[in-house]
């Protein structure tokens, strides 16, 4: 009786592969009130690229993405429409032309599109009915409703991917606080028990069709392809 392929093993989702819970104790969302709030810490956070602030605003604690430049006790303001960087907006009163992230998809979902490091989308123009085109880091634009809220600058760690890793140990920590596949071989590099494509006879690379109704660990090659054959030029 064999195993199950790496696939099937990552698919159930049993400890080994599953996220580090430490890594996702700190929720990104902006806060229910409005007003000036405070950078309390700057916070590194495993399960993001970019680090994070923890402000604070009334009673209430919150974290945000921080912004390139964010300083610890400095001051930011939640609504109105001033425009200063790690301020939090409203799409409708931001101006074209503005650096925004953590963009929320829905009025009061919290932000969830831009929040990479480096990463920023550019306010591009305001249409009827209150909606509002954002020009998008891949330089589509994508229409927002103008009460969706974004912070104003771009995030920090921009320079995150000049520095290497250096040693694969560095890497695979990362990928695990993640739950990535680090690091990622060729199928038909590994053992025939770990893979439909192993072992060690045959390492003719050759196209191979997975049927439809296959199971998860046979479902390998290329999955429902939209031709087949040589293309004729």
């Amino acid at each position: 009786m064999g195993k199950r392929i790496i696939q099937q093993a990552r698919g159930k989702g049993s400890l080994t592969y599953q996220a580090k819970k430490s890594a996702f104790i700190y929720k990104v969302a902006y806060p229910m009130h409005e007003g000036e709030a405070e950078v309390l810490q700057l916070i590194h956070s495993a399960a993001h690229s970019a680090p994070l602030i923890k402000g604070k605003i009334a009673d209430e604690i919150f974290y945000n993405v921080a912004v390139n430049g964010a300083v610890e006790g400095s001051k930011i303001i939640i609504g109105g429409s001033e425009i200063k960087h790690g301020n939090i907006i409203e799409l409708k009163n931001i101006p074209p032309g503005t650096n925004v992230f953590n963009l929320e998809r829905n009025p009061g979902d919290g932000g969830k599109l831009i929040r990479t490091s480096g990463s920023r989308a550019v306010v591009s123009k305001k249409y009827d009915f209150g909606k509002i085109g954002v020009l998008m880091p891949n330089k589509n634009e994508v229409i927002f409703d103008g009460d969706c809220r974004a912070t104003i600058g771009v995030v920090a760690g921009e320079g995150r991917k000049q520095k290497p890793f250096i040693k694969a140990g560095k890497m695979w920590f990362k990928m695990k606080a993640k739950n990535k596949l680090y690091p990622r071989t060729s199928a038909v590099k590994v053992n025939a028990i770990d893979h439909p494509f192993g072992s060690g006879r045959g390492k003719r690379i050759k196209p191979k069709i997975a049927k439809r109704n296959a199971p998860a660990g046979a479902r390998v090659g290329t999955i429902r392809p939209r031709r087949t054959g040589r293309s004729k030029k």
